[in-house]
């Protein structure tokens, strides 16, 4: 079995308990997913199964959508709710809601973050949650961004015993964003401590909610025997890429693991398929297109699995 499985991740799981339990349902061990998702987040985790791991880091490479929660008012160990109150700033009057606009709107572009203390990023081989549970001192390092949409999506709460403002937002961001640490600047922005309070990946890889299922969902597959048509294509992938559909002379070269001729064709990457079934991703290098990476074993024809509509 190979190709791609979107997952509707619950909270209290882990992304590697998700992995595990997929294994388990699949009875398949070589599994991977696409982007980490926080135990206290839920939605898109996109899961590879069989050769098709050879396209997690594709289906890393793209943007990401979110939507959660931000309260001003305090700040935590862990710039979410599961960690320990750490500073306060009770706001005793709401902000104008087109204050907190503003403020949003000037993260919308090219944005440094310092990597949140509670997370997997390594420093010297440790990571730097084991760091912060030691209590040892260590120089977060710093990661490049983009942000290309940071909006609120919804009137603004006002909390006056607990001198807290929450609201609800939409982020669209390229990879490797921290949504906690976009939270937290926002509200240094504003002047005050802030905690991001709810977040769900609402789009990872190209997959959106819509199109996962749940864990229960892929059990009840399992057990009638129609896992397959929840698993897409390791095209779906690549899908912004240009397919080539190549002839019988260069399948000859193709299945042997070698370039072809450009013949015309001037994009720099491409999905190469014979018999409708996707072969490899190629590279324009010098007016041949070189292997980069194959799937010669795929069996998996583009129009498997849900039978979406899919770029050709």
């Amino acid at each position: 079995m190979d190709g791609l499985l979107p997952i509707n991740k619950p909270r209290g799981l882990t992304s590697a308990d998700v992995v595990y339990q997929v294994r388990k349902i699949l009875h398949i061990k070589k599994i991977g997913h696409s982007g980490t998702l926080d135990p206290n987040v839920d939605g898109v985790l996109p899961l590879a199964i069989g050769t098709a791991t050879k396209a997690i880091t594709q289906l890393q490479s793209g943007g990401k959508v979110y939507t959660g929660a931000v309260t001003l008012g305090f700040a935590t160990t862990t710039e979410d709710l599961d960690g320990e109150v750490v500073e306060r700033t009770p706001l005793t009057a709401p902000l104008a809601d087109a204050a907190i606009d503003a403020a949003m709107q000037t993260f919308v572009g090219d944005i440094i973050q310092v990597a949140p203390l509670y997370s997997a990023v390594r420093v010297n081989g440790r990571r730097l949650y084991e760091y912060a549970r030691a209590g040892e001192p260590v120089t977060r390092p710093e990661r490049h961004a983009h942000v290309s949409e940071f909006v609120r999506t919804g009137p603004t709460s006002f909390d006056a015993t607990a001198g807290t403002q929450s609201f609800t937002f939409r982020a669209t961001v390229s990879k490797g964003t921290y949504i906690r640490t976009l939270s937290v600047d926002l509200g240094r922005k504003l002047g005050l401590a802030a905690v991001m309070s709810q977040l769900t990946r609402q789009q990872s890889g190209g997959f959106t909610l819509a199109d996962c299922v749940t864990l229960d969902e892929l059990q009840t597959a399992a057990a009638a025997g129609t896992v397959n048509q929840l698993i897409d294509g390791v095209d779906w992938a690549y899908a912004q890429l240009p397919a080539v559909d190549l002839t019988p002379a260069q399948w000859e070269i193709v299945g042997h693991g070698h370039s072809f001729l450009a013949d015309g064709l001037t994009a720099p990457r491409v999905r190469v398929y014979w018999q409708d079934v996707m072969k490899g991703v190629y590279r324009l290098v010098d007016g041949a297109y070189k292997p980069e990476t194959m799937y010669l074993g795929n069996v998996v024809p583009r129009t498997a699995g849900r039978q979406r509509p899919r770029q050709k």
